[in-house]
């Protein structure tokens, strides 16, 4: 279904290729990297909100439904315990009722990478409404 190639030359950047699509992926300086993309957690933050973002709108444009600007923000924490979790937060910029409201609540949590990740961790979502 989907596939990428890293790789990496010398330290830790790595150049990641996904069908035609090049990117790089690094870490900050004060985690021993050289800063030229993101690192490998944002990058899978970055996958949630965009299939998050994805999912609603292509389930609202078959609905009718106007969404406005939609967006998500992801955030990977690691407690001290090395418990592992996800906060997504969800702002729409179209009003919605509350049946609707509802619907898209229920989406969010059923999107691919959605899915995809709860097998491991646990992702708590809240809507700016």
């Amino acid at each position: 279904m989907a596939k990428a190639t890293s790789v990496g030359i010398e330290g830790v950047a790595q150049v990641i290729t996904a069908r035609h699509h090049r990117m790089t992926a690094d870490e900050p300086l004060s985690e021993g990297g050289t800063d030229t993309g993101p690192a490998p957690y944002e990058i899978l933050m970055a996958a949630l909100c965009a299939c998050s973002s994805a999912t609603l709108r292509l389930y609202a444009a078959r609905k009718g439904w106007e969404l406005g600007r939609i967006e998500v923000r992801c955030v990977f924490a690691r407690d001290e315990a090395g418990g592992e979790s996800i906060r997504r937060f969800v702002s729409i910029g179209a009003p919605q009722g509350e049946d609707q409201r509802a619907r898209l609540a229920d989406i969010i949590e059923k999107t691919p990478v959605t899915r995809t990740l709860k097998r491991a961790m646990a992702i708590a979502t809240t809507f700016d409404w």
